[in-house]
C-alpha cells in the first residue's frame, strides 16, 4: 500500500461506523412512514382526514386526574384490561411491560391502560396490579373512571372490537392500539403475540423519528 494512504487509514476506520449508521437511522426510516388506521373523510379541500380519539378524563394509579391533554406533544399506546383477568389479560401486560422496558429510553412516549371493570378496578387496585407489572408510574398509567365513559371512548374512541357477555358486560381486548402526536391511530397489534408486539416496539420507533426534524 502507498504509504501516503496509510495515513487516512485512522479516519476511514473512525468515520464507516458513523456513515452505516446514518444510513440506518436516516437512510432506513426516512423512506417509512407508517398508515394511519380507522375511518376517514374527505374534506372540502379534498383532503383525507382520519379518525381521531376523543377528549378524556380518568383517574390514574396515584389517584390524580389524568387527560388526553396530558399526552399533548407524545405518541403512546393504548389498551383496555382487568385486574382480576385470568385469560388474555395478564398475556397481554406481560408482553406492554416487554414494550415498556425496550422504550424506557425514548422520549415523548407513554403506555395508557384502561380499566374496563371501574368498579373492581379502584386506584389502590390499580397501584397494586402496577406494581405487579413493575410499571413504571411516570409512563405506564392505568386508569379508572364512569364505567359508561370508558365503554364509550373503547368502542367509538379507539374502535376496540372487544368481546362482549351475555348480559352486555364488556369483557377485555387483546388489541394494542399505537396513538401518534396528532390522536390518530397508527397502528394496531394483537398484544398476546410476542410476533407482533415485536414489531409494534419496531413501529413505535419508526414513528417517532416522523417527528425529527
Amino acid at each position: 500500500m502507498n504509504a501516503r494512504w496509510k495515513v487516512f487509514i485512522p479516519f476511514i476506520v473512525i468515520l464507516f461506523p458513523v456513515v452505516f449508521w446514518l444510513l440506518l437511522t436516516r437512510g432506513h426510516n426516512e423512506f417509512k412512514k407508517l398508515p394511519q388506521v380507522g375511518p376517514f373523510e374527505i374534506n372540502a379541500k379534498g383532503d383525507t382526514v382520519y379518525h381521531t380519539i376523543p377528549a378524556f378524563q380518568f383517574t390514574d394509579q396515584e389517584g390524580k386526574t389524568f387527560s388526553g391533554k396530558d399526552l399533548e406533544g407524545k405518541i403512546y399506546l393504548a389498551n383496555f384490561f382487568f385486574a382480576t383477568c385470568k385469560t388474555v389479560c395478564p398475556a397481554m401486560n406481560e408482553q406492554v411491560q416487554r414494550v415498556q422496558e425496550a422504550c424506557k429510553e425514548l422520549k415523548d412516549f407513554e403506555i395508557i391502560s384502561f380499566t374496563v371493570d371501574p368498579e373492581n378496578d379502584t386506584v389502590a387496585a390499580l397501584a397494586n396490579y402496577a406494581q405487579l407489572m413493575k410499571a413504571d408510574n411516570a409512563r405506564w398509567k392505568f386508569l379508572t373512571g364512569n364505567k359508561d365513559s370508558i365503554y364509550d371512548l373503547a368502542r367509538n374512541g379507539f374502535l376496540v372490537p372487544a368481546a362482549i357477555g351475555s348480559a352486555g358486560d364488556f369483557f377485555h381486548s387483546q388489541d394494542l392500539i399505537l396513538i401518534d402526536k396528532e390522536r390518530r391511530m397508527r397502528g394496531i397489534y394483537d398484544g398476546t403475540e410476542a410476533a407482533e408486539v415485536d414489531t409494534l416496539i419496531d413501529e413505535i420507533k419508526v414513528l417517532l423519528h416522523e417527528y425529527v426534524k
